[in-house]
């Protein structure tokens, strides 16, 4: 069953998602990503799902996961989205080689590091720290099907970011992005 105030509740969650991101990608240069970042979200497919599985502390498609064994939404989400890795994941010419991660464009392995930001900063509200995006991705590192050169460069990003803060890290985005390449 839909509750009217988990409408409301959504819509504030991923508009702070999205705004976060925005800012985030705008401070090193990817403005147009910024601006696009995650509008799928608002569509029928996507929304009216966050909003019957909302919680408020995790996504919605976690929920999802463990009612229906998948979600829909999410892979809705993330065949639109460049910035999943999970969009990155084919066959190659080599079909025994089966599904491999294919290696991300610099800028939306940006783009994931401004979104894992971004929701360890909306999920965990005031306990969030900079460590929090690289907790969460240590979590769930040995799941997880990625190019290794993409692999390589997110838990760089990463590390730094606990390390060092967002400052130091997004002025070494910048020269990456400056640099156009891993």
């Amino acid at each position: 069953m839909i509750k009217v105030q988990n409408i409301v509740r959504h819509f504030r969650t991923i508009t702070e998602h999205k705004i976060l991101v925005m800012e985030s990608c705008f401070q090193v240069g990817l403005y147009w990503q910024g601006l696009l970042h995650d509008l799928s979200k608002y569509g029928l497919e996507e929304f009216w799902s966050g909003v019957y599985y909302y919680q408020g502390n995790r996504s919605p498609h976690a929920a999802a996961r463990e009612i229906h064994g998948f979600s829909k939404a999410w892979l809705h989400h993330k065949g639109r989205n460049k910035h999943h890795f999970e969009y990155w994941i084919d066959y190659t010419n080599k079909k025994e080689e089966g599904l491999v991660g294919h290696k991300m464009p610099l800028r939306y392995v940006i783009e994931m590091v401004m979104d894992r930001i971004a929701a360890s900063k909306v999920y965990k509200g005031s306990e969030y720290t900079d460590r929090s995006p690289l907790e969460y991705y240590e979590r769930e590192k040995d799941y997880i099907l990625m190019h290794p050169d993409t692999r390589v460069l997110l838990e760089k990003l990463l590390s730094l970011l606990a390390e060092k803060g967002e400052k130091k890290t997004f002025a070494c985005i910048r020269r990456l992005l400056k640099k156009g390449k891993y």
